[in-house]
């Protein structure tokens, strides 16, 4: 395979969610694995709802997921192109000017469906006569124009769902250009994908039916049209579908509730395909996982309890390296840093989490006593430093040795008086990061 290149087109009408995410992450995921580029296009032509806000906001939640494209730009800031692509399309007579009203159009599609046909474009707007045309400018109609579509059936090999095909003879010929002069959605996209030269489309099973159009319009500007790949939609745990307007699984919200990027790249690509989710520390490795042909036809549902649960995992695995500035942020740094890391990366739910375990070793506790007769014994067994990670067998060694004590009645006093937890991390890795002066004074009479 030729070094492809993606594209990722959102409108910045809204936060993106996962859903939206996801494929930004099947593009850019495909890219990597295949030293490819990936382009990041705002189709912001929509001037009312479009905002500079919402596309820096979407930037952000892409860039927090690591996804960094190699080329941003604006479809604002570009209309010399579709109006050269338009002109071209007039000139070969696939672009014709109609003068039908909403409502008219409406009118037409219920009679169409009460006899029982299509509710397709009858294509009347081809057989008005220059006059009748100059008639209805002059009473104030503007034309919005049409692509008109070639009826015979475009076949393509949908890299995820196979051989498909669609009969456009069955499809209305779709309105490119509105009365006022704007552009829809779908010429600003080929003029780009061409300008571009976009390999691959890589998108939601929801776009399907706009493929044959869309290559249809491709050769109609003289260019081969990339290879298309409609993967599954993502929604909720309870099978809900996922929407800008209500929030509800947005990058954002997913970022400020603690989740590892990590975890929600992973569970939004291999959700819904062959392979098993795995936690992985970068997108590098995820690409590696990757595969197009793997993904299932079946909608693939995002559950957070899964996703706390990868957070979990994926954290786990994080070596000091990957969190050294993160660390560094809540002021966990010097040379006890990269031990504490080691110690409690298996007991952390959430990055934040980290705070708590450094009170700990650096901090104050809220005291925690079970047995005050056995901390005594313990504190008089406690050796002298240096401590390292053999320190805590030792010493737990002679307190048995020396009590009789074993199991729960020997460790859990310990834990509680030194962390002021029920649970937490190997207190062999924990021990020599506390340090004998606070681990005296915590075993000692408050």
């Amino acid at each position: 395979m030729t070094s492809p290149i993606v594209r990722f087109a959102p409108s910045p009408t809204g936060r993106i969610h996962i859903g939206n995410a996801r494929p930004a992450l099947f593009n850019y995921l495909f890219a990597l694995r295949h030293n490819g580029r990936f382009v990041l296009r705002f189709d912001d032509t929509d001037f009312a709802r479009s905002t500079a806000a919402f596309a820096e906001a979407i930037e952000l939640d892409l860039r927090w997921l690591g996804v960094i494209p190699d080329i941003t730009l604006h479809q604002s800031e570009r209309f010399g192109l579709y109006e050269a692509a338009a002109r071209r399309l007039r000139e070969a007579g696939r672009l014709y000017p109609c003068y039908e009203t909403a409502e008219e159009l409406e009118r037409r599609r219920k009679l169409q469906q009460a006899r029982g046909q299509p509710p397709v474009y009858d294509r009347a707007a081809l057989s008005l006569s220059p006059q009748t045309r100059a008639k209805l400018e002059a009473e104030g109609r503007r034309a919005h124009w049409r692509f008109k579509l070639e009826h015979r059936t475009k076949e393509w090999n949908d890299l995820i769902r196979g051989p498909a095909h669609i009969d456009c003879a069955s499809l209305s010929d779709p309105v490119l250009v509105r009365e006022d002069g704007g552009f829809l959605y779908t010429l600003p996209s080929v003029a780009d994908d061409i300008d571009l030269a976009i390999t691959h489309i890589i998108r939601g099973e929801d776009h399907v039916a706009n493929t044959a159009v869309q290559m249809q319009l491709f050769e109609a500007l003289g260019a081969e049209a990339p290879q298309f790949a409609h993967h599954n939609l993502l929604v909720s745990s309870e099978g809900e579908g996922l929407s800008k307007r209500t929030g509800a699984l947005s990058i954002a919200a997913l970022r400020e509730e603690g989740y590892e990027p990590m975890a929600v790249a992973a569970l939004a690509t291999l959700t819904g395909s062959s392979d098993a989710v795995q936690a992985v520390r970068s997108l590098s490795e995820l690409a590696g996982k990757f595969d197009l042909a793997h993904v299932s036809r079946n909608l693939a549902r995002f559950d957070p309890a899964d996703l706390a649960a990868l957070t979990h995992k994926t954290l786990a695995q994080l070596a000091y390296d990957d969190v050294r500035e993160r660390l560094a942020a809540h002021d966990i740094v010097g040379f006890k840093a990269e031990p504490f890391w080691r110690a409690v990366r298996g007991n952390v739910a959430r990055f934040d989490d980290v705070t708590g375990w450094w009170r700990v070793v650096e901090g104050e506790i809220e005291r925690a006593r079970e047995d005050e007769a056995f901390l005594a014994q313990a504190l008089e067994l406690l050796p002298n430093e240096p401590w390292d990670e053999t320190t805590w067998g030792a010493w737990t060694s002679g307190i048995k040795a020396s009590t009789g004590r074993k199991g729960r009645s020997l460790f859990h006093p310990l834990r509680l008086a030194l962390t002021g937890a029920e649970t937490g991390p190997e207190l062999a890795a924990l021990l020599p990061l506390i340090g004998r002066a606070r681990a005296a004074a915590r075993l000692g009479v408050g």
